[in-house]
């Protein structure tokens, strides 16, 4: 199906222009508007994956429409057109929500690459709302929009209805089992067991039994027929949690269970049929245990049909925000809790945490902030955390491991999260000096009032911290 586009200038051949130039380029229908208020009531009435739209308009201009948008369609796609050099007004654009800008007059190579890019954002944010809409009511960890994440949703999307084995990579804490129990909430075998084995807690020995049963006899104390966990699982899912952690023999009988779709109980002459769908998991590298032949390399190819792999928290940092309230909203009711709500300094400072331990250590602070504070906001001294020391010569050394850590970052996460240092930084620093007044503050960095609230409340700076 086609992306909708409405495109948005007083300029009536620019739009015309737009249209010539993408509709033969891209699978798009667009749309015009002549007019921020036109765009509106367009918008009111008709769906679209993406607005273009000119900054400067006579009546409501472009950041009246983009305010418009951003309200009332949060998750629509706005790229704003300027004129050429107009740089100031193209980066206040960034700050109040624009995807991105293209200067006028434009390059036609250049602007169809930025709408694909834009485009693609909207398709996988859509991906990620009909993922959660789908999940029926199932708590999932799986929160947040970056492009790390929507990647993630993307595969799951891909994957969920299929029932090819996945093999799920990622550090600890990463969201490893959500993610299994995602694709498993998504898939057709839904109503069906999800049976999920922590492999490294269970001895060799007995893995071996868990996993295939074992007949009455089949070894001291097997006084009776037991199950074992792929019969339990059957038209279901098998979860195999840390699967690098187990042996070469388990790894053996695996693979045959796993290829033959059959298994052989212990101290039984006849293999079973099982309709089972693997989904396995780890922190390892996989690739450096079968150079080590700790690894069986023909069992890591029947494993990972399909590889999703999990970014690490540090990697996301501006879904953050969003995870904590999350993370906070479900723990609230699983401790019986009255709803609280998180600072916007624990916001910040939650940000600038290294995370090694990932969602699992955010979520275990979180919990604790429930716990110890005694008001409905969670407040610093509420968590078992420290601000992070950032010693002004690493901030300017562009070698710096900060610096490093950023570039790891996907282009949209590691700008916002520069614009969220650098406000917290900069305008933290002017109302550090003007005890809080943000009168004064504006005034220092030529702004108007109402400009610098807008971009204190785009990043959740409160005056009060500073008087």
């Amino acid at each position: 199906m086609p992306y909708k586009i409405l495109t948005v200038d007083d300029e009536k051949d620019i739009t015309r222009l737009l249209q010539r130039t993408l509709e033969p380029e891209i699978d798009c229908k667009v749309s015009m508007a002549f007019s921020a208020k036109m765009a509106m009531n367009i918008l009111a009435n008709d769906t679209f994956d993406l607005v273009i739209c000119d900054i400067k308009m006579p009546g409501m201009d472009g950041f009246g429409l983009l305010d418009h948008i951003t309200q009332s369609f949060p998750d629509l796609t706005v790229v704003m057109l300027t004129a050429f050099g107009n740089i100031d007004l193209a980066v206040k654009a960034i700050k109040k929500g624009a995807y991105d800008f293209i200067s006028k007059p434009f390059d036609q190579s250049e602007i169809i690459y930025k709408i694909q890019k834009a485009l693609e954002r909207s398709h996988l944010l859509a991906e990620n709302k009909r993922l959660l809409s789908e999940k029926k009511g199932f708590s999932s960890q799986l929160v947040g929009t970056s492009e790390a994440m929507a990647k993630v949703y993307e595969k799951i999307s891909m994957i969920a209805s299929s029932d090819v084995s996945v093999l799920i990579l990622g550090e600890s804490g990463t969201g490893k089992d959500m993610t299994a129990k995602t694709i498993h909430s998504l898939s057709p075998r839904q109503n069906q067991p999800f049976i999920p084995v922590n492999c490294p807690t269970i001895p060799e020995l007995i893995l071996e039994s868990e996993l295939f049963g074992y007949k009455k006899g089949a070894f001291t104390n097997a006084a009776r027929d037991k199950k074992g966990l792929f019969q339990e699982a059957d038209k279901g899912t098998l979860f195999l949690d840390e699967i690098g952690d187990i042996g070469p023999t388990i790894q053996t009988k695996l693979l045959r269970a796993v290829q033959e779709k059959e298994i052989k109980p212990l101290g039984d002459t006849k293999t079973q049929k099982i309709d089972v769908r693997i989904i396995a998991s780890t922190n390892s590298d996989l690739e450096k245990k079968m150079a080590e032949n700790k690894f069986r390399q023909d069992f890591f190819y029947r494993l990972s049909v399909i590889t999703i792999e999990l970014p690490p928290l540090r990697d996301r940092i501006t879904d953050i925000p969003a995870l904590a309230e999350h993370l906070v909203e479900k723990n609230c009711k699983k401790l019986d809790k009255e709803p609280k709500i998180i600072s916007s300094k624990v916001l910040d400072l939650l940000m600038k945490q290294p995370w090694p331990g990932n969602v699992r250590e955010l979520e275990n602070v979180l919990i604790q902030g429930i716990l110890y504070s005694k008001e409905e906001i969670i407040n610093q001294a509420d968590l078992p955390i420290k601000p992070v020391q950032r010693p002004e010569a690493d901030k300017l050394n562009s070698s710096s491991s900060e610096n490093k850590e950023l570039y790891k970052l996907f282009y949209k996460d590691a700008k916002e999260k520069t614009l969220h240092d650098f406000n917290h930084d900069y305008i933290g620093a002017l109302l550090s000096m003007t005890n809080g007044n943000v009168t004064q503050a504006a005034k220092h960095c030529n702004l108007d009032r109402q400009g610098l609230q807008q971009i204190m409340k785009r990043f959740s700076i409160d005056p009060d911290q500073f008087r």
